[in-house]
């Protein structure tokens, strides 16, 4: 009986030993450059500006649903279009796009891979930026 409760402590012991360079780490942002926010323009266009764009909808209304959604819940704190955000990091749009929200669906890596993902962060970035110019 004593067996698997050493086990036990000899694994959490062996975890606590685990330096912290051996921990997964998220990917930096990488640098700015004109072919990463083209990328990232390109991607973000393709598979998140119908929905969290800044134009009015196809049917008439004023916002895009997800900008609309994103307007309602926010309540006038952040901005519903997501060009307009400089706040939203890798991990926090690979959460999103990974999951899905509501009715929003989820993206595989092969539909927007991690990549995309780092490109949208910073052409996102670049456009909350320029709208404050």
């Amino acid at each position: 009986m004593m067996r698997p409760v050493l086990l036990l402590l000899a694994a959490l012991a062996g975890l606590l030993a685990t330096p912290a360079s051996a921990a997964p780490k998220t990917k930096a942002t990488p640098a700015p450059t004109l072919a990463l926010i083209e990328r990232g323009k390109l991607v973000f266009t393709r598979n998140c500006a119908p929905c969290h764009g800044q134009g009015p909808g196809d049917d008439g209304s004023p916002r895009l649903p997800g900008t609309a959604r994103l307007e309602a819940r926010y309540n006038g704190s952040l901005p519903g279009a997501l060009e307009l955000r400089s706040d939203l990091t890798a991990d926090v749009l690979r959460y999103f796009i990974r999951n899905g929200s509501g009715p929003m669906p989820m993206f595989r890596k092969t539909e927007v891979s991690d990549q995309d993902i780092l490109a949208i962060e910073v052409y996102l970035q670049q456009s909350a930026a320029k709208t404050r110019k």
